[in-house]
C-alpha cells in the first residue's frame, strides 16, 4: 500500500514522498525496509537511528527523523488503525452450526454466525450481526445488544443483560455467583442466593478468563467503554465507571464503586463497599482500603500518594544503611554518657 493512501485513511499529514510502498507494519525494534512504525513514548526515541522502517508515525512535536512520516497528534491510535489496514479483523461467515442448541423461543437478529456446540438457553435475545464461538454458553433470558462477539467457552448466565458491541474473550464470565455465605452456628456456611444481575453497557471488552459477578440483589454495571483485561475479578454489586480499565489480575471486592477513566493496573486490590473517584491512577500491585479522591495517583499498600510512595521506596532499599546508621549513633550516644 502507498505511503500516501495510508496517510490519507489516518488523516494523517504526509511529509515525503506518496509513493513509498509499505508492506506491513511492525515495532520501531523490528521493522523492516517496507515496514510502517510509530513513536509515541518519548523513551523509545533513541531507536529512531537504529531502525529500518521505511516510514513513522510521530507526533507533530518530534524532530525530523530522517526518514519520510505520518504526523498524528495521538501516533499511538493511528498505529492502531494502520494495523486494520494490514490485519482486518477477521469476521465469520453468517449461519448457525447444526450443533448448535437454541431454544425454540430464543429470538435472533439479522446475520447471526453462531459456532459448534453453542447453547443459548429460553428467553434469550440477541440483537443483529452476532458473532457467537464453539462452546459458548448463554443461559436464560439474557438480554444482548447489537455487534456481540463471544469467543469460545465465554458465558452469559441468567438474565443479564449486555449492551451494543460488546466483546467477551475466551473463558469470560458474566454474571456467576457472587461470593455470598453466612455463617451458622455450626461454623458451616449457608449460601445467599445470588438474586441480582449485572449489566453489560456499550463497547465494553471483557478479556480472557474474567468473571463479572452478579449481585446478591440489584446490579453489578460496567458502564460504557470499560476494558476488562484477563483473570480480573469483579465482586457483586460493584459499579464500574465509563472508560475505566481493569488490568489483569485486578481484584475488586463486592459494592465498590469506581469513577470513569480509571485505571487500576496490574494486581491491584481493591477492598469491599468504598468508593474510587474519576481518573485515579493505581500502579501495580497498589492495595486500595479506603476511599480515594478524584484525579489521585497511587501506589503501594496501604494505597498512598504516588510521589510519596516512590520516596519510601527509595529509602526501604537504604534501610539496612539506615538502620546501621542509627545504631551507630545511638551506641556513641550511650558511650558519651556512660563516660560522663
Amino acid at each position: 500500500m502507498r505511503l500516501g493512501d495510508i496517510a490519507a485513511k489516518l488523516g494523517a499529514k504526509l511529509e515525503g514522498p506518496e509513493d513509498v510502498e509499505i508492506t506491513a507494519v511492525a515495532p520501531i525494534e523490528i521493522a523492516g525496509p517496507t515496514s510502517l512504525t510509530f513513536l509515541s513514548n518519548p523513551k523509545y526515541r533513541r531507536k529512531l537511528k537504529t531502525t529500518r522502517a521505511a516510514a513513522i508515525i510521530l507526533s507533530p512535536q518530534e524532530p525530523d527523523p530522517g526518514r519520510p512520516a505520518l504526523r498524528s497528534e495521538n501516533p499511538y491510535l493511528a498505529f492502531a488503525r494502520a494495523l486494520e489496514l494490514f490485519a482486518p479483523p477477521l469476521r465469520s461467515a453468517p449461519g448457525i452450526h447444526p450443533s448448535a442448541v437454541i431454544a425454540s423461543d430464543v429470538r435472533l437478529g439479522r446475520n447471526p454466525s453462531i459456532g459448534p456446540h453453542v447453547v443459548i438457553e429460553e428467553g434469550v435475545e440477541i440483537g443483529d450481526n452476532c458473532v457467537i464461538k464453539a462452546h459458548v454458553m448463554i443461559y436464560q433470558g439474557a438480554k444482548i445488544g447489537h455487534g456481540f462477539f463471544a469467543h469460545s467457552h465465554a458465558v452469559v448466565r441468567e438474565n443479564v443483560t449486555v449492551g451494543n458491541n460488546v466483546t467477551l474473550q475466551n473463558g469470560a464470565v458474566v454474571g456467576g455467583d457472587g461470593f455470598g455465605f453466612a455463617r451458622q452456628a455450626d461454623g458451616s456456611y449457608y449460601k445467599i442466593v445470588q438474586a441480582g444481575t449485572v449489566v453489560v453497557e456499550d463497547n465494553v471488552e471483557v478479556q480472557a478468563n474474567a468473571c463479572i459477578d452478579r449481585a446478591t440483589v440489584g446490579e453489578t454495571r460496567l458502564r460504557r467503554g470499560v476494558k476488562v483485561d484477563n483473570l480480573v475479578q469483579v465482586g457483586h454489586a460493584c459499579d464500574i465507571g465509563a472508560n475505566t480499565l481493569l488490568c489483569g489480575q485486578a481484584g475488586l471486592a463486592g459494592s465498590c464503586k469506581v469513577g470513569q477513566n480509571v485505571v487500576l493496573a496490574g494486581q491491584v486490590g481493591v477492598a469491599g463497599h468504598l468508593t474510587i473517584g474519576d481518573n485515579v491512577i493505581a500502579t501495580a500491585q497498589t492495595g486500595i482500603p479506603s476511599d480515594v479522591e478524584s484525579n489521585k495517583i497511587i501506589s503501594g499498600y496501604p494505597a498512598i500518594d504516588n510521589a510519596r510512595w516512590l520516596k519510601c521506596a527509595a529509602a526501604y532499599a537504604r534501610l539496612p544503611e539506615i538502620y546501621a546508621a542509627v545504631r551507630r549513633h545511638f551506641s556513641h550516644s550511650d558511650s558519651q554518657d556512660t563516660g560522663d
